[in-house]
């Protein structure tokens, strides 16, 4: 469950992530920690998020929740990256993660599926590519609404 605070929280933390060109991955809330923890994972838009990336979009952020006053108990605020992401989005993580395990889940139903596991090939205007057990799978991008990498112990 959502904590009730997140939805201000992320008002407050998206304009500030926008303008060092960061997104917000995730944000939670762990109330059962003493201090309770507010953790966001921000990625850099323009390459690899840094140290110094979380580290300016938490002084930015601290000083915001801190005018605001939108959590009224103590609390540790941690600032980091979400690291290698499962969900594939960019055209970046398309080509660095080529040759690797995943999972194409679609929208609507092509062939008769609406999953598909396979190895990625490559992924262009139209169209992601897979390897399906020796056969190269086409499936229309306009029907992918996620492509998953697949744990290592899958």
């Amino acid at each position: 469950m959502t904590h009730p605070l997140i939805p201000e929280i992320t008002a407050l933390a998206n304009p500030i992530a926008e303008k060092l060109n960061f997104e917000i991955a995730n944000i939670v809330f762990q109330t059962n920690k003493n201090p309770s923890l507010l953790r966001i994972d921000i990625r850099n838009r323009g390459g690899d998020t840094s140290l110094d990336d979380c580290e300016q979009m938490s002084r930015l952020l601290e000083e915001a929740l801190e005018m605001k006053d939108i959590i009224p108990e103590a609390y540790a605020l941690e600032i980091s990256s979400p690291g290698v992401a499962d969900v594939l989005t960019t055209d970046r993580e398309f080509i660095s993660f080529q040759g690797f395990p995943v999972t194409v889940q679609t929208h609507t139903p092509h062939k008769k599926k609406t999953q598909f596991e396979g190895t990625l090939r490559s992924r262009d205007e139209d169209f992601v590519y897979l390897n399906c057990k020796g056969r190269i799978v086409k499936i229309p991008r306009e029907l992918v609404e996620q492509v998953t990498l697949c744990s290592a112990s899958e």
